[in-house]
């Protein structure tokens, strides 16, 4: 899909391994790369890469945060840091107003840094936490329709260098690349409404009541 948005008439049947022609290297060593930028885009929580895991506890060696945790091996992007009961992205808060309680929720501070050992670890106050995340898939048939279309215009603009030499070149992948935007918007928008969070929140004058 990727060469035929560049006009390219060749087929490529596999580049894992490459299948020995030109195209078939170049998608090689660009496809890896266009498949975990886009998972890694922040546009989406991705419904068929995201996942749950309960975090392995580390010793924490920084006195801002009360705990620090190891990343799943296959994270490519943090979504939430969750208590191990929750139901959705938010912590529940109490605040004390001048003269009525409000109850609302927040989402759970966290980062994501590396330790002393060079390591790379969450951070946060959450004790026993799980994290929800977008993780590293590389089985395509789980790709939903619209991201294979993101990921095709995606791939062709990395390729276009390859493809089509000079500035002709240039200007096809600064094409691919809006039409990628586009249908990344698509598909985004519609992985936004496989997920519906619903966090509580109490307004101060029902509070009162």
């Amino acid at each position: 899909m990727a060469l035929s948005h560049l006009g390219a008439d060749a087929t490529v049947a596999s580049i894992d391994p490459p299948e020995g022609s030109a195209q078939a290297e170049h998608c090689a060593r660009f496809f890896p790369i266009a498949r975990d930028s886009l998972l890694e885009m922040p546009d989406a929580a991705w419904r068929f890469a995201t996942r749950r895991a309960q975090l392995a506890q580390l010793t924490c060696d920084w006195e801002a945060w009360d705990y620090a945790y190891a990343i799943p091996a296959d994270l490519l992007r943090v979504i939430a840091v969750m208590p191990s009961d929750a139901d959705d992205d938010y912590v529940a808060v109490s605040q004390t107003g001048s003269a009525e309680l409000v109850t609302s929720s927040v989402p759970q501070p966290y980062t994501v840094e590396i330790n002393d050992d060079g390591a790379l670890v969450i951070y946060t106050d959450q004790e026993n936490a799980i994290v929800r995340y977008t993780a590293l898939v590389s089985d395509t048939a789980r790709f939903s329709p619209l991201f294979v279309l993101a990921l095709s215009w995606h791939l062709a603009g990395l390729l276009a260098g390859q493809v089509i030499k000079g500035d002709a070149g240039a200007a096809e992948a600064k094409r691919c690349a809006a039409m990628m935007q586009a249908y990344l918007a698509k598909a985004a928008a519609s992985d936004a409404r496989q997920h519906m969070a619903r966090p509580a929140h109490s307004v101060g004058w029902i509070a009162g009541r």
